[in-house]
């Protein structure tokens, strides 16, 4: 005990000598301390609050490697890893669930194109390279078969079509699309994997009449068209896993909310220094049609 009110007393004789020296009160520097305590509070809520507000607009899907980027964007400069904390403090995380396994079948007689890729995902110019797939996705009425084909140069989905079967005009139909809102653009790479669909007949033909060059994977190499495979992922993991659909009319409908409104004008994406598709195409001044 009497160690104890020697050492306070010793504490509060220091913080007497320094007021003294600064020349100010004792009490002065305790309202300091109050206030500086207040500021501290202050600033994690106004934190947290932000970080609410860019998880909150991602849907969930954006963890802190993201939301840090966008507060450095917005002028905020708070530390990386005062972000992290604050996220984990408020259990605050991006959601995602298992990878979605697809399979393709690739046991067909119709021709087959070269892989022309090479696994060489990097485009440094709008409509050169143009990558496929297809998915599946549960509703209540049953399977509905999405493609998708996704600009490489700037990730971003220009085409793309739902149907309740899996054949041909799934494919053309999501080309048809790209094609009506890119422009002629003859010389295009379409890369996809050795599906039936994309070895078609009709594919083939819809890509002879608008001069673009046919490409495929590897038999069985998923990795051949993995930025396709990663989209897919990304769409099931941040929003098909995470809703229950009705009919199929309601999951077209979702979907394209999902990708023309969210995945295209707003969710950064990495590979392109975390901006949106869109936003990537405009900072470069690429006059492409919507």
């Amino acid at each position: 005990m009497k160690y104890r009110f020697i050492m306070e007393h010793r504490k509060e004789f220091r913080l007497g000598k320094m007021c003294e020296v600064l020349g100010v009160s004792r009490s002065g520097y305790h309202n300091y301390i109050r206030n500086r305590a207040r500021r501290k509070q202050f600033e994690y809520h106004k934190l947290l609050a932000e970080i609410k507000r860019i998880y909150s607009k991602s849907r969930g899907t954006y963890g802190s490697p993201r939301i840090y980027r966008e507060l450095k964007k917005m002028g905020y400069l708070y530390n990386r890893k005062r972000v992290v904390r604050i996220m984990r403090e408020n259990n605050i995380k991006a959601k995602t669930k298992r990878k979605y396994k697809v399979t393709t079948n690739s046991k067909h007689s119709s021709p087959v194109a070269e892989n022309l890729l090479g696994q060489n995902f990097g485009c440094s110019e709008a409509n050169r390279v143009w990558v496929s797939d297809i998915t599946y996705i549960w509703t209540e009425e049953g399977w509905l078969y999405l493609c998708c084909i996704m600009d490489l140069f700037s990730r971003k989905i220009v085409g793309w079509s739902c149907d309740k079967r899996i054949q041909a005009t799934l494919v053309t139909s999501s080309l048809t699309e790209a094609i009506a809102k890119r422009g002629e653009n003859p010389g295009i790479t379409f890369h996809s994997d050795r599906g039936s669909q994309y070895a078609s007949y009709e594919l083939r033909a819809l890509l002879n009449d608008h001069d673009m060059i046919q490409s495929m994977s590897g038999k069985g190499n998923c990795y051949d068209n993995a930025v396709m495979e990663s989209f897919f992922h990304t769409l099931k993991t941040e929003f098909v896993n995470f809703e229950h659909f009705k009919t199929r009319e309601v999951a077209k409908m979702k979907i394209f909310d999902y990708i023309e409104i969210f995945y295209n004008r707003q969710r950064s994406h990495s590979t392109i220094g975390y901006v949106s598709p869109v936003d990537f195409e405009k900072q470069l001044n690429h006059k492409l049609v919507a």
